[in-house]
C-alpha cells in the first residue's frame, strides 16, 4: 500500500491516497447520517418509546454531551497513539453504539446507546481530517478534504432520506442496524489499507495533566474557544427549531420543507469558494466582521417571518445560510491558525468537544425559551433569535482578539469547502490545519 519515493529532502511515504479517501468519505457519510438521523425519526420514537418532546430532546443531546465529554478526554491522549489504531478503535466503538441503537427496545437503552455512539463517533471526524493532514502533502491537502467532505454532502442529500425511508417502512430500529451493516465492509477495509501514520507520536509525551493545563490555560486558546463558542451558540439557537417554525407559523407543508435546505445548501456551495477568496485577499478578520453583523440582521428576520410568506422565507433561509458560511470561513481560518503543529491534536479535540457542548447547551436553552402553542405555532422564538443575533455581534469583538501562531497564516480558500460543511450540516466535526517545519526549520502551513 505505500513505497518510499526519492523527493528533494527528507524521504516521504508515498499512500493509496485514492483509496484512504474513499474510506474517510465513507466514514463521514456514516456518521453524519447517524448523528442527523434521530430528528426525523422523533415522532416514530416519541410514538413507539411513549416518550414526550423533553425526553425526546434528551436523545438528541446525549450524543452531543458523549462527544463533547469524549473529546475533552481525547484532546490529552489522542496524539500518543497512531492515527491508525485511533481511527480503527473509535470507529468500531461508533458502531457498535450504531448497532446497540438498532436493538434498544425501550427509552433508557436508546439514550445509553446514543451516548456510545456519541462518545466514539464525535472524535472520529476529528482523527479523519488528521490522516489527510498526515497523508497529503501541502500541495494536495485543500482538494483532499474537498473530496472527503462529499460524505458530508451525500449524507444529507441521499442518506437521510434513504435512513427515513427504512425507518418508515421497516421500524425505526432497522434504520440503525442497517448503518452498522454498511459500516462493517468500511472498517474491514480500513483495517488493511489505512498506513500507521505514528511520525506524531514518536519521542516524550507530556503527562495528561499538562497536556490539559497547556490547551485550556493557553490565552490564544481560549480566545479561539470562546470565538468558536459564540458562533455555535449563535446558531444553535436557532437551527434546531426552524423546520418546526417553517410548518407551524409559516404555513409551509412537510414537502416543501426540502425546498429550503435545497436552496441554502445550493447557494453556500457556491459563495464558499468566493468567500474564501476574498479573504484571503482583503484579510479574514476584514471580511468576518463585514458579514457577521449581517449574519445578525438575518436571524433576527427568520424569526419574525409573516405567515404565508413561502417564497420569502426560502430566500431569507438561504441568505442566513450564506452569512452563517460567509462569517465560518474567516472565523475558521484565524482560528486553525492560532495554534503551534505540536498542540494540533489537542486543541483540535478540545475545539471538537466545546463545539458539541456549546451545541447541545444551546440547542437545550432555546427549547426552555421557545413554547409550542396547541396549533403548532412556536411562540417566543423572536427572542430566541434576538439571543442569536447577540452572540454574532460578540464574536466581532472576540474574533479580533485572536493572534496568529507563530505569525503564520491560513489559506480561507483552502478551507472554504470544509467550513461551509461544518457551517451547515455539522458544527461538531473537527477542521483540522496545521503548521509544519520545513526542511530548513522554518514553519510552513498547511491546510486541512
Amino acid at each position: 500500500m505505500m513505497v518510499q519515493q526519492p523527493s528533494e529532502g527528507p524521504t516521504r511515504t508515498v499512500h493509496n491516497e485514492r483509496l484512504i479517501l474513499l474510506i474517510l468519505a465513507a466514514v463521514q457519510f456514516i456518521t453524519i447520517v447517524d448523528f442527523m438521523i434521530v430528528m426525523p425519526l422523533g415522532p416514530q420514537l416519541m410514538r413507539a418509546l411513549d416518550i414526550g418532546p423533553s425526553s425526546f430532546g434528551l436523545i438528541v443531546s446525549s450524543y452531543t454531551f458523549a462527544a463533547g465529554i469524549a473529546g475533552l478526554i481525547a484532546s490529552a491522549t489522542v496524539d500518543r497513539f497512531s492515527r491508525r489504531s485511533a481511527f480503527l478503535f473509535l470507529y468500531s466503538g461508533f458502531l457498535l453504539g450504531t448497532l446497540f441503537c438498532g436493538l434498544s427496545m425501550n427509552y433508557l437503552s436508546l439514550v445509553i446507546s446514543r451516548v456510545i455512539a456519541g462518545a466514539f463517533g464525535g472524535i472520529v471526524g476529528g482523527i479523519s481530517m488528521a490522516i489527510i493532514g498526515d497523508v497529503f502533502p501541502d500541495s494536495r491537502r485543500g482538494r483532499a478534504t474537498g473530496a472527503m467532505m462529499t460524505g458530508f454532502a451525500i449524507a444529507s442529500v441521499a442518506g437521510v432520506p434513504m435512513g427515513l425511508l427504512i425507518g418508515t417502512n421497516l421500524g425505526w430500529q432497522m434504520s440503525f442496524i442497517a448503518l452498522s451493516a454498511l459500516g462493517l465492509p468500511v472498517l474491514a477495509l480500513a483495517w488493511f489499507a489505512l498506513p500507521l501514520l505514528n511520525d506524531h507520536a514518536v519521542g516524550s509525551r507530556p503527562s495528561t495533566l499538562t497536556s490539559l493545563r497547556s490547551t485550556f490555560l493557553h490565552m490564544n486558546h481560549l480566545n479561539a474557544f470562546a470565538l468558536i463558542i459564540a458562533l455555535t451558540m449563535s446558531g444553535f439557537l436557532v437551527f434546531p427549531y426552524l423546520s418546526v417554525y417553517f410548518v407551524g407559523n409559516v404555513g409551509m407543508t412537510e414537502q416543501q420543507l426540502p425546498l429550503v435546505y435545497i436552496a441554502g445548501g445550493t447557494l453556500t456551495l457556491f459563495a464558499s469558494p468566493v468567500v474564501g477568496r476574498y479573504a484571503d485577499k482583503y484579510g479574514k478578520l476584514f471580511v468576518f466582521r463585514c458579514i457577521a453583523p449581517i449574519s445578525a440582521v438575518m436571524l433576527v428576520i427568520i424569526t419574525q417571518l409573516p405567515a404565508g410568506a413561502l417564497l420569502l422565507t426560502i430566500a431569507t433561509f438561504g441568505s442566513l445560510m450564506v452569512c452563517n458560511v460567509g462569517r465560518m470561513i474567516p472565523a475558521m481560518a484565524m482560528v486553525t491558525g492560532s495554534v503551534l503543529p505540536k498542540n494540533r491534536g489537542a486543541f483540535l479535540s478540545a475545539n471538537s468537544s466545546i463545539q458539541h457542548i456549546a451545541g447541545g447547551a444551546a440547542s437545550y436553552l432555546g427549547g426552555l425559551i421557545v413554547v409550542q402553542s396547541t396549533d403548532g405555532r412556536l411562540l417566543n422564538f423572536e427572542i430566541v433569535g434576538a439571543m442569536a443575533a447577540g452572540f454574532s455581534i460578540l464574536s466581532l469583538w472576540l474574533a479580533g482578539r485572536l493572534r496568529m501562531a507563530e505569525q503564520l497564516a491560513i489559506d480561507a480558500l483552502d478551507i472554504s469547502l470544509p467550513a461551509a460543511a461544518e457551517a451547515s450540516v455539522d458544527a461538531g466535526e473537527l477542521l483540522v490545519a496545521c503548521v509544519e517545519p520545513d526542511n530548513s526549520g522554518e514553519f510552513e502551513t498547511c491546510k486541512v
